[in-house]
């Protein structure tokens, strides 16, 4: 049975999150895959904690942008701001712990950024300021665009 379970994970993915729901909500426990349904539930909170750096990053970088090169702003650089603003503010509605891993990652988030922005903007490291110039405050605050 472990094997065939194992088996069902590793060759339908799919089918084996609609299985085991299909299980869980008949009540059927003894026949849930119980080891791998806790990494699924441990990686999702993971993919949660990926997806809010990664969209912290890059709206860090479009703030960069308007920072330091003004004149290069654009209707498309204030779109991706409120889109990555909104999808934020999302993952926070739906995860409201995740707003103090914000705050605590906001270094490693500004560091992702500026290595993002180096290639994009074509400016050097001493162009960026050494720590994030933006309060979290300020990063999720709609109204707010960099001077």
């Amino acid at each position: 049975m472990e094997a065939e379970k194992q088996a069902l994970y590793e060759d339908d993915f799919f089918v084996w999150t609609q299985r085991t729901a299909a299980l869980l909500r008949a009540g059927r426990f003894d026949e849930v895959d119980v080891e791998y349904l806790a990494g699924e539930l441990a990686d999702m909170g993971k993919r949660d904690l990926r997806e809010l750096d990664s969209r912290t990053q890059v709206l860090l970088l479009h703030l960069l942008k308007g920072q330091l090169q003004p004149d290069k702003r654009s209707s498309s650089w204030e779109a991706t701001i409120v889109t990555q603003r909104l999808e934020i503010e999302a993952l926070l509605r739906l995860s409201p712990s995740l707003r103090s891993r914000l705050a605590s990652g906001l270094a490693e988030s500004y560091a992702g950024a500026v290595k993002r922005a180096l290639p994009e903007m074509g400016l050097s490291r001493s162009h960026f300021p050494r720590e994030c110039p933006f309060t979290v405050a300020q990063i999720l605050d709609e109204r707010f665009l960099p001077d």
